[in-house]
């Protein structure tokens, strides 16, 4: 394989933009994942339908040609996989990146995958990988049961089953909402008074009235403190205002957000919050203080990941490919 002009590190929406953009600027790229294309929206619940408008998922000009207003889960697949297709973008999938070691003139950058280890170079790096690979999990004995999950797909599984669902933001309550309607008993656990402020505003009125009618519980002020797996069931562990309280349940869904890991940043020499995991780059070409190195989309929020999104991270790949091809004038 020819040595890249550019190696991005992720090849989720954010990663094909900049390639897309890269090459639009005359550049090589190679996109190189971990996953598969796109794995973040793969994991992204079956029936989902995004928040945002199709106009602001569209990145390199390619048109996000549907009839939908709010697009879906398979459409956006289906877009994301297009874009490629008409860049012709390069793509090494399943190889996880370890390293990306600066050298005198760009980079080499080691992967590996099935257990064998690949180096290759390139000019200039651009890390794209966002954060959706990294669900926080609750430091609490039992998390990793199996019946303890932190990806939601659809309810069809949990018909009739007694479900708890932890979180306050929108994929708790979305999630929620779509067990309930789906044949679950469903239980909101929430160390919160209340759900986030950031609540979309069509989902809190449905919301509502479920836990009005009591369809839906909640138990709010409420911490997970373990999950049991015995001869009498599985159980959860709660403290809240009233106490102790332990809930007979068939599954739980965590979601509590996620923890984005800049390691590959920190041993390349960038320099990282270490409270907010925030790089240290310039907003106006993406560039961090390592010439050539660039981050891209949710990557550069670090622990606020509800900051960046596809929609308004998509001209990370415009801004990077100006100060690629200026540089190489």
């Amino acid at each position: 394989m020819t040595t890249p002009d550019v190696l991005v590190v992720g090849a989720g929406p954010t990663g094909i933009a900049v390639g897309a953009e890269l090459v639009r600027s005359g550049a090589t790229v190679l996109l190189l994942d971990q996953g598969p294309l796109c794995a973040s929206l793969q994991a992204y619940p079956t029936d989902l339908e995004f928040f945002t408008t199709r106009e602001r998922l569209e990145i390199a000009g390619v048109p996000f040609a549907i009839p939908e207003v709010k697009p879906s889960r398979r459409q956006a697949l289906v877009y994301y996989r297009e874009v490629v297709r008409r860049y012709e973008l390069p793509l090494a999938l399943e190889e996880a990146v370890v390293a990306i070691t600066p050298e005198a003139h760009g980079f080499e950058v080691t992967s590996e995958r099935d257990g064998h280890r690949r180096r290759r170079r390139a000019g200039a790096v651009v890390v794209a990988t966002g954060y959706f690979t990294h669900p926080r999990r609750l430091a609490v004995p039992g998390t990793d049961a199996p019946w303890v999950h932190h990806r939601y797909l659809e309810p069809y599984a949990h018909f009739g089953q007694r479900v708890v669902v932890v979180g306050g933001g929108n994929s708790a309550a979305k999630i929620a909402l779509d067990l309930w309607r789906n044949g679950s008993e469903v239980t909101v656990v929430h160390r919160r008074a209340d759900f986030k402020p950031s609540l979309k505003y069509w989902i809190r009125p449905d919301l509502d009235n479920r836990l009005a009618e009591g369809s839906i519980v909640a138990r709010f002020e409420t911490v997970v403190t373990g999950f049991e797996t015995g001869a009498e069931g599985r159980r959860v562990h709660l403290q809240g205002p009233d106490g102790t309280a332990v809930l007979d349940v068939d599954a739980v869904y965590v979601q509590i957000g996620y923890e984005p890991d800049p390691g590959l940043l920190v041993a390349a020499g960038v320099r990282v919050d270490p409270e907010s995991r925030v790089p240290e780059f310039d907003e106006a070409t993406c560039e961090t203080a390592v010439p050539g190195l660039y981050v891209a989309g949710t990557v550069q929020a670090g622990i606020h990941t509800n900051r960046l999104f596809i929609e308004n991270s998509r001209d990370h790949g415009t801004k990077i490919a100006a100060h690629w091809a200026a540089r190489r004038r």
